[in-house]
Order: C-alpha cells, then structure tokens, then sequence
C-alpha cells in the first residue's frame, strides 16, 4: 500500500474535480491518498509518492494555486532522490507550443531534482476530451500498479 500526496493546480476546477475522482480510484485500489491544493516544501519532502494534477493557464503558465510553490522548488532546489511521481497535465492543445505547459514544467522541475518519474506524464486535450476521467481511468490504472510500495 502506498501513500500518495495529489498536489493539485486549478483555475476553474477543472484539475479539482478530476483530483475527486483520482482520489476515489486510489483508496478504492487499497491506496492511501492526501490532497494538498496550498502546497509547502515540507510537503512534498514528506510526500512518499507524488502526483501531480495541474491544468494549465495563460501561455503555459502553472496556476496561481502551484505557482509559488513551483517557484520556491525551483529556487531552494530540495533533492526529490528517487521519490516516485506521476503528473497529469490538462490543457488546450490549440495553445501550440504551451499546450501542458504547467505539467510539462513539473515533470522537467522533478526530474531535476531527481524525482523517479513513473510511466509516463498524461496529456489531456479539453479539445479533444471534455471529460478528463476517461482518459485518466486507464492511465491511472498503469500508473499505481507501477508504484513501488
């Protein structure tokens, strides 16, 4: 059983009603989960397995809510030695180049710090899906049965 810490970035409640529905799926695999939308340092120090939930805003910006906690990691630079993290990213991909942005940047942040990433970061297009959960279901699926515990 792992203990997963959801960070989540929203900025019309997009990121935060699909985090409800993530959160259901984790403790119904017999995971335990904790959302933290105001997130610290200490948090994700303390965090065993990370996931990241952000959509994007502006021209690939991270939302106001992960905003300055991206910006404190990045400056103070903790070392995430090997902490498993997964990151679903929502955006538009008519936005080109800054489609994801905000997940493409943790992803990149955490690699720095030497987070372990587990499968691969989900890009979900609200173009495309309007409904984030049912392109989320099977990734999240592969994602926890990867988990080390």
């Amino acid at each position: 059983m792992a203990t997963i810490r959801i960070f989540v970035g929203s900025v019309y409640g997009g990121a935060e009603r699909l985090s409800d529905e993530v959160i259901d799926a984790i403790e119904q695999a017999g995971h335990s989960v904790n959302l933290v939308d105001q997130p610290t340092i200490a948090d994700i120090q303390q965090a065993t397995h990370i996931l990241v939930i952000t959509s994007t805003t502006g021209q690939g910006d991270i939302p106001d809510n992960l905003a300055g906690f991206f910006n404190e990691l990045n400056s103070t630079f903790p070392m995430l030695t090997a902490k498993p993290y997964g990151i679903i990213a929502m955006g538009d991909r008519s936005y080109g180049d800054t489609f994801c942005g905000a997940g493409r940047s943790f992803d990149e942040l955490f690699r720095d710090l030497q987070a372990q990433p587990i499968g691969h970061r989900l890009e979900i297009d609200a173009c495309e899906d309007f409904e984030p959960w049912p392109v989320t279901q099977p990734w999240l699926q592969e994602w926890l049965a990867k988990l080390p515990h």
